[in-house]
């Protein structure tokens, strides 16, 4: 493209947003050349990190599970290419798709960095000055799984079959799995850990869950044509999915929550108080996104193969 074309182009983009040209311009003509601490935000992102603690390895807990975040945020950007398409291909599923999984990927992998990188003497000192929080609290992995499937495969498994797939999003809420973590469903008994997660976000997960109801990854691919639902690469992008979030990285978590928390003899309770055993592994709560996509005899053996 030429000068006198660029030139063009841009007063044709700033004539239709209303803004003079020449403005725009003379702007450019103050501006300072951007850095890449600015532009990063190196500093205030290294500004971030508080220990609690006067332990050293504190700091890399921190860290770690910032870095989760980030890439969590990574997760629901790219989730979002694929739920709010009008129209989508196969590939572009799959591209974006593959593009979650290896997120996931990193995510797995990077549990050897706290496994392998904090002093079980030093984890064991910090980690009461944390209660109630807990990783549990994450929203944006909620949200995840959220815009992943359908409600109806989020809930609670000893509760799935008593709720209608058309039950308030609320009475579906009370009833998703993670509830178990902080709630005793025979007293209604809630633990600070699951009152202050409510109070922080309920009203937005209340929205967020209405708002992903019919855009969901799962909805999205069941609104495809016959023949793209059938595309084999796709299939295979969306059971690797499903696979990484609720086998893969599940099991990455527990191990590491094993390494600290003790054997199946001496288990101490994760800080936000749940039975981390029964919470985490796969097989108690069999959550799976694509249930359609898989056979009764994975189904039934979903967190051991």
């Amino acid at each position: 493209m030429s000068r006198e074309e660029l030139l063009k182009a841009i007063e044709e983009k700033y004539d239709k947003l209303g803004v003079p040209v020449e403005a725009m311009l003379e702007g450019l003509l103050w501006s300072k050349p951007i850095t890449y601490w600015d532009y990063i935000q190196t500093d205030a992102l290294l500004g971030l990190q508080i220990p609690r603690t006067t332990q050293p390895d504190e700091m890399v807990f921190i860290m770690y599970h910032q870095v989760n975040e980030l890439l969590f945020k990574m997760i629901l950007w790219e989730i979002d290419q694929v739920a709010k398409s009008v129209e989508i291909s196969a590939d572009k599923f799959s591209k974006h798709l593959m593009r979650i999984s290896r997120y996931f990927d990193v995510l797995c992998s990077s549990f050897d960095v706290m496994g392998d990188g904090m002093d079980v003497e030093q984890y064991l000192k910090f980690r009461n000055t944390l209660t109630p929080a807990s990783g549990f609290q994450s929203a944006q992995y909620r949200k995840i799984e959220f815009a992943s499937t359908e409600l109806i495969n989020l809930i609670d498994i000893r509760f799935r079959d008593t709720i209608d797939r058309n039950s308030s999003f609320k009475n579906a809420y009370d009833h998703l799995y993670w509830q178990a973590a902080g709630k005793n469903y025979t007293t209604g008994q809630k633990t600070t850990l699951l009152k202050l997660f409510e109070k922080k976000y309920m009203g937005e997960f209340m929205e967020f869950m209405e708002d992903y109801n019919d855009i969901n990854l799962s909805k999205k691919f069941q609104q495809l044509p016959e023949d793209i639902q059938k595309d084999e690469a796709l299939i295979k992008a969306m059971r690797h999915y499903d696979y990484t979030v609720n086998v893969k990285w599940v099991m990455a978590h527990y191990n590491a929550a094993g390494k600290y928390l003790g054997g199946n003899d001496t288990d101490l309770e994760a800080t936000g108080g749940s039975s981390w055993r029964k919470y985490l592994h796969p097989k108690y709560q069999k959550r799976v996104f694509f249930p359609y996509l898989w056979s009764n005899e994975e189904l039934e053996n979903w967190g051991t193969f």
